[in-house]
């Protein structure tokens, strides 16, 4: 699946013609990146991020004069989307549904730098899977959503669930547990979430917290279980983030996961090279949903 660059401003991909502008726009002034280096980060990424995007409601946000200027969120597709953008509509909104590269390459000339999906696909009302999002104050205290995704994989594998990883690409983690397709509800995951929640900050409460307001937080970091919802949306693997370093939400390993690790280590360049050089830490995520003892851990928590 490749691209051909047919003349400045337009690219020929997977048959369909995209016309792109501002090529030398600077997006991420800290890192000099433009938005043509953006598109090909898009292009180079697109096999390991497509396969979150698909079938997904997607919600973006754009940034019209790159990161340090305005930005707003965008699910209705533009009525100029060329042909070849599908669209789903749910809720009286025509969402974009981003299975393939040409429109992903096209969002990206829309300047759609970040990548917003549901839990759940366009033909299910059940989630595909648990996300638990780790959010410590602030970048500075990354070391406790680090300390906070060891513990949860500590649980997860006492429960014998298969589990994966990444950075929120700003200053948190995420944890993901893959559900068979069409199988549970958010009511039975929020009855999961909240117990995994709830024993950390039982175990931790100077550390970990499910506050929901910000100002009664203190210096801990939030252990979110309510936005693993319907409706919800969390950053899509691979991708990038309005903030100053373009750093990207990042699939870990577990054993990456460990003091020292810092979100900054994860950049659009870096991130380019890690993946030409590991195999993708999620690559068996389609796989894990089929091995997940979840029925016989929502028994065992119905028992309580």
């Amino acid at each position: 699946m490749g691209s051909t660059a047919k003349s400045d401003g337009q690219l020929n991909i997977d048959d369909e013609t995209i016309n792109v502008t501002s090529l030398d726009k600077i997006l991420y002034p800290q890192k000099g990146i433009t938005k043509q280096s953006y598109l090909h980060y898009l292009i180079q990424i697109h096999s390991f991020m497509l396969p979150f995007l698909k079938n997904r409601w997607l919600t973006v946000k754009r940034y019209p004069h790159g990161m340090h200027d305005d930005f707003f969120y965008q699910k209705n597709c533009p009525d100029y989307a060329p042909d070849f953008v599908e669209t789903n509509e749910h809720e009286g909104i025509r969402y974009i549904v981003c299975n393939a590269l040409p429109p992903l390459v096209w969002l990206g000339n829309q300047l759609a730098l970040e990548y917003h999906i549901p839990f759940n696909t366009i033909q299910s009302s059940m989630p595909a899977e648990i996300v638990f999002d780790l959010d410590p104050p602030s970048r500075e205290q990354f070391s406790l959503a680090v300390e906070a995704a060891i513990l949860i994989k500590d649980i997860l594998d006492r429960l014998k669930l298969h589990a994966f990883v990444k950075t929120s690409g700003n200053k948190g983690i995420q944890v993901y547990v893959p559900l068979p397709d069409d199988t549970y509800t958010y009511d039975e995951t929020r009855m999961f979430t909240h117990f995994v929640a709830t024993y950390l900050v039982e175990q931790n409460p100077e550390k970990f917290t499910i506050e929901r307001l910000k100002q009664n937080r203190g210096s801990r970091c939030y252990i979110d279980y309510i936005q693993h919802a319907e409706g919800k949306t969390i950053i899509a693997p691979y991708s990038l983030r309005g903030n100053d370093e373009a750093l990207v939400a990042t699939p870990l390993q577990w054993d990456e996961v460990k003091p020292g690790l810092r979100p900054e280590q994860f950049s659009m360049h870096t991130v380019l090279e890690r993946v030409a050089q590991i195999v993708c830490p999620f690559a068996g995520f389609e796989a894990a949903k089929e091995e997940q003892p979840f029925r016989r851990v929502l028994e065992g928590l119905e028992k309580r």
